[in-house]
């Protein structure tokens, strides 16, 4: 899956079009590396996404299509650095 589709699917961030946009402006990372929205996301890869001065680092837990409220949640695991 596409990493701006992953990050909306799950909710990290609201739209599509603001992913697309942090990607394009180097605030997301995928393990490590700073990632174009057309990168392919899969199980076991960490997001880091910086919102201002505060950054959210999540494992990607699984990869779905679609995912209501309750388990947009359970697509990632953050982790506490």
């Amino acid at each position: 899956m596409r990493l701006d589709k992953y990050l909306k699917v799950s909710r990290l961030i609201k739209r599509r079009t603001v992913a697309n946009e942090a990607c394009d402006a180097g605030r997301v990372e995928v393990n490590g590396t700073v990632a174009r929205a057309s990168r392919e996301v899969k199980a076991g890869d960490r997001i880091t996404v910086r919102f201002g001065a505060r950054a959210l680092t999540v494992e990607v837990v699984s990869v779905q299509e679609n995912a209501g409220k309750a388990d947009a949640a359970a697509m990632y695991r953050e982790i506490v650095e």
